[in-house]
Formats: C-alpha cells, structure tokens, sequence
C-alpha cells in the first residue's frame, strides 16, 4: 500500500479531452514527449483536479466544475498569480506554468502547476506512518506554524498587495456570506438568521495587522514528505485567498477542526485526523496560534461561528448546484444535512457565548 496520494478514474461527466490538452501543452512547455494519460484526484468539492502524466514527468490540471458557477470563486488566473508570486516567500506553493485563458480547449479556463508527490491526509492517520502522541503534536503543530508562517508574509513585498482589501474585511465577509446563502438557498435548508443575526450584532474590528488569508487551510490541503512524514512540503487549493483578517482565517480552519470529544454526528462530517490522540483541540490550537503569532485572543466564539457559517455557505452552494441538478456528483446529495448540523453547531456556541 502507498502513502502517497493517488488520483483515480474520472467521475462520469468531469472527462477532459486529452488530445486537444497535450496539444495545447506542447506549444506551452518545452520538451513535453509522448501523450499524457489523464487521472482525477478524488478529494474536492469545488475546483477540480487532475493528474497528467507524460513518460518521465506529471503535472496537476486545475479547472472550474462543471456546470452553473459563481466565476470570482473559481478564477483560475488568480490562482496562477498567487502561487507564481507567493511561493518565493512561502516555498509550499507548487509552481504553476501555464494558466489558459481559451475556453475552446476544455470548454474553461484551466492552469497546470508541478505535482508535489507526497501524503496527504484524509480523515484518518494512517497506521504505517506509526505516530505516536508526541509525533501527532508535533505534526500538528507543524501545521499551525505553517498558517502563522502565511500569515506574517509581506504580502505588498511579493507583489499581491492588490490582491484584496482589507479595511472593512470582517463587515465584508458577514454581510458577503449572507447574501451568497441568501442566492444558494433551497426550500430544504436552514434559513440561519438567529446566527446571521449574532454575526452582525458582535463584529469585532478587523485586526490591526492584515496579512494572506487562504481561507481553506485544512489538513488534507496540505501535502507531507513521503519520505519524512513530519515534514510538510506543499500547501494546496490556492483558490480563495486573499488579504484580509488573519483570525477569519483561524475561524475558517477551525470550523473544520473536529476534536475527539465532539459528538457522534459532528465526527460524521470529520475529513482529517483532527481527532486523533495528541492532535490539539480547538481551544489548544487557538492558544498556540496566539502565542506563534505573539497575539492576544481572549474570546474566538465570534470567529469560529463566523467559520461554521462561512463553511455552511460553501456548502450550500455545492448543495444548490446538486439539487438544480448541474451536477451529478452523488457525494453532495447530503450536503443540505451537514449544512443543518453546522447551524445547530453555530447556535450551541452562541448559547455558551460570553460576548
């Protein structure tokens, strides 16, 4: 069995013209030989991704899904920009080569970046990789280093200065997500105004340093060292980052991060090793994140409501193109369940809330 991350066949609907791709490749990269056999990755839920692999050298495809889409959440030139600009200054960027902008060749717009071969983790750890409690801190860890490291990037320095504004970000996002649910609604989901409400009531002000928000830094983002499982060589789904308040950010990441204590259902929706002995829990990472970034945090209800409603979003959006039947991926036909469980989420934290 490998470790390392595999792609498998493509899902019926998501198929990619291979001819009229190698031909576009070859007048875009030197020395391509032979042509590719393409693969699909099978993670994903948004941008797709797929394996192109050429007689002694692979690449990564990346295009929008198929089917009805908001564009400025899949600007496939955006994610080239940042990954060229960025990886300099954060060396987990893969390195993106060609970002086509004629439709004509796939049918969207598309960009090929290098494949970082390495693990990349899923809902659980591994037992070949035989971590411990120490190794699994250590490992994750490691992880919020990484998202501190981002963070603190001169991001006018590598030239994305222009890549969002921050004054008004958390206003911004409140008020932008509400009405991106409000547009991806469907009669069967929660309608969250209790928790909209909340969200508006208690705005904090936006951090007093900005920096490079990723806005989905997740475990399986994040590609490990086959070689030295410890060791995180890639960061990945570049798609939307931007300049804004790095604690919206924390929220984000938190939102995914189920611990071991969080009920039965709640573990349901667990897709990485969160919850594995050693791994912090929520209030633990958000207090080492604080002390990495030298920061006081006294309260992160705010922000953590503010990702479970965020990523309520995201999923109804997915869930909305599934029940308008644009897509027949049947891994979205629950999503409108998850979306009710991250409202009741929301409300227990809100319940407790001292702010």
């Amino acid at each position: 069995m490998t470790l390392t991350d595999q792609s498998t066949g493509i899902r019926d609907g998501e198929e990619l013209d291979a001819a009229a791709i190698d031909a576009y490749l070859k007048t875009q990269i030197p020395g391509l030989d032979g042509t590719p056999r393409i693969s699909q990755f099978p993670g994903g839920a948004s941008n797709l991704t797929y394996l192109l692999e050429y007689p002694g050298q692979e690449f990564v495809l990346r295009r929008p899904p198929f089917g009805h889409k908001a564009k400025s959440a899949h600007d496939m030139g955006r994610e080239f920009r940042i990954l060229n600009l960025l990886r300099d200054d954060f060396p987990y960027c893969p390195k993106a080569y060609v970002h086509c902008v004629d439709e004509s060749v796939i049918g969207a717009e598309f960009y090929v970046m290098e494949r970082v071969k390495g693990i990349i983790l899923r809902a659980d750890l591994p037992a070949e990789l035989n971590l411990d409690e120490t190794r699994t801190r250590a490992l994750c860890k490691s992880f919020i280093d990484k998202l501190v490291d981002l963070h603190n990037v001169d991001y006018q320095a590598c030239g994305l200065g222009d890549l969002g504004k921050p004054e008004g970000y958390v206003q911004r996002q409140i008020g932008g997500w509400s009405d991106r649910y409000e547009k991806a609604l469907t009669p069967d989901a929660p309608s969250w105004e209790p928790v909209k409400a909340w969200l508006k009531d208690k705005m904090p002000a936006d951090h007093p340093k900005p920096g490079i928000v990723h806005n989905d830094y997740r475990f399986d983002n994040v590609i490990l060292d086959p070689n030295d499982p410890m060791r995180i060589i890639g960061v990945l789904d570049w798609e939307l980052t931007t300049i804004g308040d790095p604690l919206m950010d924390l929220g984000n990441t938190l939102a995914y991060w189920i611990e071991a204590g969080d009920p039965a259902p709640v573990q349901l929706m667990r897709r990485q090793p969160s919850n594995a002995p050693g791994m912090l829990t929520r209030q633990e990472f958000v207090d080492y994140y604080a002390e990495r970034a030298g920061i006081d945090i006294p309260s992160f209800d705010f922000y953590y409501t503010y990702g479970l409603f965020r990523l309520a979003g995201i999923v109804q959006q997915i869930y909305y193109r599934f029940y308008h039947g644009q897509t027949q991926d049947k891994r979205f036909a629950q999503f409108v369940q998850m979306n009710k469980l991250l409202e009741h989420m929301s409300l227990q934290v809100i319940g407790k809330s001292r702010l």
